[in-house]
């Protein structure tokens, strides 16, 4: 039986979200994630565009959306068959991106996205629509991969972490310094994102299992909706030996920091406590969580306005 409609019921204020899904998110029942990505894109009456470009198969990837959002009661739907950089450059086409009020990323391959769409002008208009429309983003799969500053694109299959068994590229900058891995429990990915962690201690790592989400309200906090858990990995303050093996060998790695946050967990960073869970209870979050939400909710369009500021201050 399908879930009841509740983005019309859903009040929420548009001031921009991120939704991160590790894949695999429900899309013909219980629709909790694609439900929730709609109320925050300002529920039905709102318009969606779906941005296919992480897989070949454009037609197939739209009527599985298409689908899905129209039982979800959206009625302005959109789409493009982005297959070049020329049809990426496309000024009507990054217009409407911008004026959508909810833009999804589907799955495929993060590397044909990325090499599609980095840096074109449906790039610049999907941060202009977060920054400037409080526009809600979302992405599954490779979509959620993309959403990093630094993408997490190839990696071994190894249970330990190894030196040398991952590689980053450059992503879309929507969150900044997080490396996003997905369908994090079911392919036991705990491994490959330690080796990344390792390489990069500066970034945070953000594993994410299939069908659930982490929600980003950039700047503000975070939540977790769906079946499973984020796993978020701290190495900031390890130590490792990762300079000193060779590559393919096992890292070795102390004080690491890990946290769990299954779904119905949220963190308002402006209160500094623990949002009411499904249960209604509240703690405080630790300093290190706290340090780690406030990392994954930081955006690059946030320092890039930062930096401006500091520029025409220091000439006037």
């Amino acid at each position: 039986m399908m879930k009841k409609e509740s983005s019309d019921a859903v009040d929420v204020p548009r001031n921009g979200h991120l939704v991160i899904v590790g894949g695999h998110e429900n899309r013909k029942c219980d629709m909790v994630i694609l439900d929730r990505f709609v109320a925050l894109a300002g529920g039905p009456a709102s318009t969606i565009f779906v941005l296919t470009t992480a897989s070949s198969k454009h037609e197939e990837m739209w009527g599985i959306y298409k689908k899905a959002f129209t039982r979800l009661g959206v009625r302005h739907l959109m789409t493009a068959n982005i297959k070049t950089r020329e049809d990426a450059g496309d000024e009507a086409t990054a217009a409407r991106v911008f004026e959508a009020d909810g833009i999804f990323m589907t799955g495929g391959d993060q590397k044909r996205l990325m090499a599609l769409i980095g840096g074109t002008r449906i790039d610049h208009a999907m941060h202009r629509a977060l920054r400037e429309r409080g526009a809600c983003i979302g992405g599954t799969s490779a979509g959620a991969s993309a959403m990093s500053e630094h993408m997490l694109f190839d990696g071994s299959k190894d249970l330990l972490p190894q030196k040398g068994s991952v590689r980053l590229g450059a992503g879309l900058g929507l969150v900044r310094r997080v490396i996003i891995d997905q369908h994090f429990s079911e392919r036991q990915r705990l491994g490959r994102l330690l080796s990344a962690v390792a390489q990069n201690p500066y970034l945070l790592g953000a594993g994410i299992d299939e069908n659930t989400a982490l929600i980003v309200r950039p700047g503000h906090g975070v939540e977790v909706i769906g079946d499973g858990a984020v796993t978020l990995i701290d190495g900031r303050e390890m130590l490792s030996n990762f300079t000193e093996v060779k590559s393919r060998e096992t890292i070795e790695l102390a004080d690491v920091r890990l946290h769990l946050l299954p779904a119905g967990v949220g963190h308002d960073l402006a209160s500094f406590t623990h949002a009411e869970d499904t249960a209604g209870h509240v703690a405080s979050l630790s300093p290190g969580l706290g340090e780690a939400v406030a990392a994954v909710s930081s955006w690059s369009g946030m320092h890039r306005e930062a930096v401006e500021r500091k520029k025409i201050g220091e000439l006037s």
